[in-house]
């Protein structure tokens, strides 16, 4: 075995502590890496990678970075996944005997990350634990840079698991490996990368850190959840974790549940398309004004409540301020005033806050008394509730007033902090240091003035203290022997004094003193904060809720939405529905608005028929989306709404293949539907686009009948189910609660117009070909399309004639043979009706086949073309005379 120098065994014994993270070896001005952690970070980071004599045979892998540079380099290894151990010394190496000592002082995981620069401001970032046994499983989930704590127990299901997951979207996942694996194999489709640990210690005392009402009534598997994930953060952070004060229990019940697959079709908080914010439900919305508002606002929208009364505490605020305009801008002028408080308090009672933050944290509190004010003044019964719970918390705005000043540094280890009259001996201190810089300038003006030479001046550096410096044009100036040589430059000589020596040791030792008491000085403020974190995140809280009510009631009024009516249960109707995000991003025209009754006299099912960009999919996520909003509390883009409180919300819409599980369109499809027949209720909403689509004709309209009659019959849950197969409006004659629905068309000659209106009734063509048209598909194909389907027709026509004809003891002449492109074309009873391509198709009819009247085809062909709409009298008298006279 190799022998290494001492400084790289205790490298290696320190690695073997953290094997699963990169080592940032802590070595004068630089954290260093080496052996496999170099050789991957300098690929991961694009530093360079070099080597380092170690006293083995071979040089080893090394690279490193600047400690003062590091928090950048750690976050880019945090967020490709990894984790990073931060490795320091911990002892003077003036005082080492031998290799200074080091320990690991933090261990930062996608989980656990502080650094606000690597937190999206507006969106938390969780780590979730979670354990399994008997009773369910137990999930607990942590925001360390906020101290927020959730926790609930849910029976056994995998699926109710992976759903809730999914709601707090985690950068990190911890458990046992076996319950690990299982969620594995689901992570692939979620919308971000989670970093999965395992990990089962639960040595974690909490009757000593979380006070005996925070957890004596949570569900004993929920608090092993909790224990394991308090163990991980004690072992990780090295520190306390005093932030992280109160655990919020809730049950699953409490809220709408959404699958991923839900979440994502619906666009709630990022687009399917490109993941971003902008297009989506959550950026309709979000008119909040602070950091916290907007992180409340997204959790609103991914757990919508179950409880009318709180739905309704919402809405009334929401009420008051919609025709208030000047009180809601006076809450978001002084919202705008008041600073993350939920990380400002978790930062100082992690002990890494800096002076600024503790300004921040003084300007934020100043401005409650004003916003408690504003919010009494709006008439509303929930905010005087909410701010009757107010802690002002005038007290520590003092604390922080008293002793900081009103530009602080950066860093909180040179000094300049502190306000003077703030503490009797800092100030004695501060005044010997000054003074002493005073006599210093003064000596430089009394020694230009006695050796003659103008440019003599004073300086100071780290590793020669104070010095004169004479340049070397000017040294015969000065008088022979007057000062002691203490260097010399290039172009210049300096020099010392017993006096400036003596001088320099008494500003040098101030200035020490000075700048060590200013930081014991500090940090007892800090502390001293910390043990008011519990007031802080109190107020956080309600300042949070205020800025979402606010930001609810702002949208509302400039989009003229309307205050839904909130039931238990009953029936779903919407006047004037629209889709709130579609509506915000047109540029031209009107949004259409559609009506939707889901009653027990107008139907709980809507079977919607109709052609391809008509609008189907809009109108079915705008009532889903409707429910959403009226569930979280806000008004709803409806000229009047009844919604009854939805437990579960299930879509099915677009194509998705999983191909990384290896799974088609019609099985994702199938998989989705299969989840909906099993956990939909008689109180969930189930919307199904184009349902059966992806196998044959026969197999996917037997597929869809048999669906929506279990929905129907078995489930009694509200139903919106779009499909191409037309056939299946006879379904409305045999289930009492389904009614045919169509998207209106409106046809000019050879012009379509989709006018995305729902109306009652089946639809009796897809437009398919035309929608190929209007895609750019070539002519030749277009017309080749229309030829297929015109023979498709006839033949489909002459067979049903032929099948009476059967039944009926009459003997018929045999169908004409398809064109041999005919096998190959799937789905042909997908296609009916005109078209109003350049070359309309030729609907056969069976009268006109039969007779073979070449005249009176030309008649029927020229009456097909007519532009009647837009005929004059006479120009219709004259048509009709020329098609009688050519008959």
């Amino acid at each position: 075995m190799a022998k290494y120098t001492p400084m790289m065994e205790q490298y290696l014994a320190i690695k073997a502590e953290v094997p699963d993270a990169f080592l940032f070896f802590r070595l004068g001005d630089f954290y260093e890496m080496f052996f496999e952690d170099a050789v991957n970070a300098a690929r991961e980071l694009e530093i360079t990678l070099t080597g380092r004599e170690a006293g083995a045979e071979e040089r080893v892998p090394m690279c490193g970075v600047p400690y003062h540079s590091a928090e950048s380099y750690i976050a880019r290894l945090v967020e490709k996944g990894y984790k990073v151990a931060i490795c320091e010394q911990v002892e003077d190496p003036a005082e080492a005997k031998g290799v200074v000592r080091r320990e690991v002082v933090r261990i930062v995981t996608p989980g656990t990350v502080m650094d606000s620069r690597s937190l999206g401001e507006t969106s938390n970032n969780y780590i979730v634990s979670i354990v399994s046994g008997s009773e369910g499983y137990g999930l607990a989930a942590c925001d360390i840079s906020t101290g927020e704590l959730h926790v609930t127990l849910l029976d056994g299901s995998l699926q109710l698991l992976l759903d809730e997951i999914n709601v707090y979207s985690p950068s990190e996942l911890m458990g046992p490996e076996e319950l690990l694996d299982s969620v594995r194999e689901h992570t692939a489709l979620w919308t971000r990368s989670i970093t999965l640990t395992p990990w089962t210690r639960g040595d974690f005392d909490l009757k000593g850190h979380f006070a005996e009402e925070e957890w004596k009534s949570v569900h004993p598997g929920t608090l092993r959840a909790v224990q394991a994930l308090m163990s991980y953060l004690q072992e990780t952070q090295k520190r306390s974790l005093t932030h992280i004060k109160h655990i919020r229990s809730y049950e699953q019940n409490q809220y709408m549940i959404m699958d991923p697959f839900t979440r994502r079709n619906l666009e709630l908080v990022e687009t399917v398309r490109d993941r971003v914010k902008k297009g989506t439900l959550l950026w309709l919305l979000d008119k909040t004004v602070t950091a916290m508002g907007g992180r409340t606002l997204r959790r609103w929208i991914e757990k919508p409540l179950m409880n009318a009364a709180k739905i309704g505490e919402r809405l009334e605020a929401v009420d008051k301020l919609y025709d208030q305009l000047i009180v809601r801008e006076e809450l978001r002028q002084h919202l705008k005033q008041v600073y993350d408080l939920e990380r400002l308090t978790a930062r100082i009672s992690y002990g890494n806050a800096n002076a600024r933050d503790l300004l921040a944290l003084k300007l934020s509190l100043q401005q409650m008394p004003l916003l408690k004010e504003i919010c009494e003044s709006a008439g509303s019964g929930t905010l005087s509730r909410l701010t009757a719970q107010m802690d002002l918390c005038e007290d520590i705005a003092g604390w922080i007033e008293a002793a900081i000043v009103d530009d602080p540094p950066v860093s909180v280890r040179d000094g300049g902090m502190l306000k003077e009259g703030y503490h009797a001996y800092l100030d004695q201190l501060k005044e010997a240091n000054k003074s002493g810089k005073q006599w210093i300038a003064e000596l430089e003006r009394q020694e230009r003035e006695a050796t003659g030479v103008k440019s003599l001046k004073i300086g100071y550096n780290k590793v020669f203290g104070y010095y004169i410096e004479v340049t070397r044009a000017n040294l015969g100036s000065l008088p022979e022997g007057r000062y002691e040589r203490k260097q010399t430059l290039a172009n210049a000589e300096r020099f010392v004094t017993p006096e400036l020596k003596a001088k320099e040791a008494l500003i040098l030792e101030a200035e020490d003193k000075m700048v060590d008491l200013e930081y014991e000085l500090f940090t007892q403020l800090r502390d001293r904060l910390a043990s008011q974190v519990t007031r802080l995140q109190a107020l956080a809280e309600i300042v949070a809720t205020i800025d979402v009510l606010q930001s609810l009631a702002t949208v509302s009024a400039a989009n003229q939405f309307r205050k839904p009516e909130i039931a238990e249960s009953g029936d779903l109707v919407i006047e004037e529905g629209r889709h709130p995000v579609v509506e915000a991003v047109m540029t031209s025209g009107l949004f259409i608005a559609n009506e939707t009754k889901l009653t027990a006299e107008d139907g709980t099912m809507l079977l919607i028929t109709g052609p391809n960009m008509a609008g189907k999919s809009t109108y079915m996520r705008q009532v889903a989306i409707i429910c959403i909003m009226a569930q979280i509390g806000s008004f709803v883009p409806a000229m009047k709404a009844r919604i009854p409180i939805l437990d579960r919300i299930f879509t099915r819409i677009g194509a998705a293949d999983d191909l990384i599980g290896g799974q088609s369109t019609f099985m994702v499809e199938m998989m989705d539907i299969q989840v909906m027949c099993e956990k939909a209720t008689g109180r969930s909403l189930v919307i199904i686009d184009e349902l059966g689509r992806g196998t044959s004709t026969g197999e996917g309209m037997a597929i869809a009948q048999a669906v929506i009659e279990y929905l129907h019959d078995e489930v009694g849950c509200k139903t919106l189910v779009s499909t191409h197969f037309h056939e299946l409006a006879h379904l409305e004659e045999s289930l009492a609660n389904l009614r045919n629905y169509c998207m209106a068309v409106k046809e000019s000659g050879r012009q379509v117009t989709f006018l995305r209106k729902l109306i009652r009734g089946a639809a009796s063509t897809s437009y398919g070909i035309y929608c190929a048209q209007i895609a750019g598909l070539p002519d030749s194909i277009i017309r080749r399309s229309y030829d297929l389907l015109s023979a498709f027709e006839a033949r489909a026509e002459l067979a049903a004639a032929s099948q009476q004809a059967a039944a009926a003891g009459t003997p018929q002449a045999a169908a004409p043979e398809a064109p041999p492109q005919a096998e190959a074309i799937v789905q042909l009873s997908l296609f009916g009706g005109e078209s109003p391509a350049d070359k309309p198709r030729r609907k056969h009819d069976a009268k006109l086949e039969a007779a073979a009247d070449p005249k009176a085809a030309e008649a029927a062909q020229r009456l097909r073309q007519a532009d009647l709409i837009n005929m004059t009298p006479l120009e219709a008298m004259n048509f009709l005379y020329e098609l009688k006279k050519m008959l």
